[in-house]
């Protein structure tokens, strides 16, 4: 039993050890992408890179990166439905393999940001991605009534079960939604019984979200003000979970004025690429020092 008790205590020592408080980001390149209206977020998926942003119509471009570049590989995804445009400011692509694949729509219906319309399109993104429009690739449309202002989908993981989280972006109320994805895949509205699972309270302007598997921590992609500067806020997730409200574990300011709006590890978590809704510079290569 001393054995066990002592084994375990080696353990917590390492788990607490690991929480990175002395964590160091920096920027280490800044490139300019065209042909993205205002850059939204990324989405990075083994090994592919996905930009995505609000030209005339939301769309999606793929690109392949090559050491400290990104290769445009002509690859555009139009979020159109009918020729129309359907998901017009996307604030978020919740994928992974085998799990109901997610993009949210945010539009700011007044200028006060009190009203707010927030959609979660449920799409068959393999089709997406081979078909380039929605067209036949539109599962399911759901209302995220649940939410407070705006909806940015991300996968996260809690307690060996994957959950779609979501964040608002305003700074009343602010907090951090988890749905169950094999609910939210049913429903018309993430109000509905059995789809929101947890939420915590969170610091305001939040632009996206972004889950660091390995580390339990969920990045909170943010604005230090309405609209500029950047923010990044590490939570450890579990804790924020179980107590109602974010638990950090480190805070990151970026000397930038622009609207930061996503980020992604890149194959590693010692680099990362940022995106900001400016047209140039919008893209922002990024170390990171554990």
């Amino acid at each position: 039993m001393k054995k066990i008790i002592s084994a375990l205590s080696v353990l917590s020592v390492a788990l607490v050890a690991y929480i990175p408080s002395s964590l160091n980001m920096s920027l280490s390149k800044a490139v300019t992408i065209d042909s993205l209206g205002a850059c939204q977020g990324i989405s990075f998926q083994k090994g592919r890179v996905f930009l995505y942003g609000d030209r005339e119509v939301g769309m999606v471009r793929e690109y392949q990166l090559r050491k400290d570049s990104l290769v445009d590989l002509h690859k555009e995804y139009l979020l159109t439905l009918n020729g129309k445009d359907l998901i017009s400011h996307p604030t978020g692509i919740a994928y992974i393999p085998g799990k109901p694949a997610f993009i949210g729509n945010s539009i700011r219906m007044n200028k006060e940001g009190t009203q707010w319309k927030a959609v979660i399109y449920q799409v068959n993104w393999e089709g997406l991605l081979k078909t380039g429009t929605l067209d036949g690739n539109v599962i399911s449309t759901i209302e995220d009534d649940a939410c407070i202002q705006g909806t940015r989908p991300e996968y996260v993981k809690y307690a060996g079960k994957w959950y779609v989280a979501t964040a608002d972006y305003g700074d009343i109320q602010n907090e951090v939604r988890l749905y169950d994805p094999e609910q939210l895949s049913k429903v018309s509205k993430t109000s509905d019984k059995g789809v929101v699972f947890k939420k915590f309270t969170c610091t305001p302007w939040v632009q996206n979200l972004h889950w660091i598997a390995d580390k339990g921590i969920l990045v909170l992609i943010q604005n230090q003000a309405e609209g500029k500067k950047w923010r990044f806020t590490y939570l450890d997730f579990k804790k924020s979970v179980a107590s109602g409200r974010q638990e950090v574990i480190k805070v990151v300011e970026i000397d930038r004025a622009d609207e930061l709006e996503g980020f992604a590890f890149t194959g590693n978590d010692k680099e990362g690429i940022a995106v900001t809704s400016s047209r140039v510079n919008n893209v922002n290569f990024m170390k990171l020092d554990w």
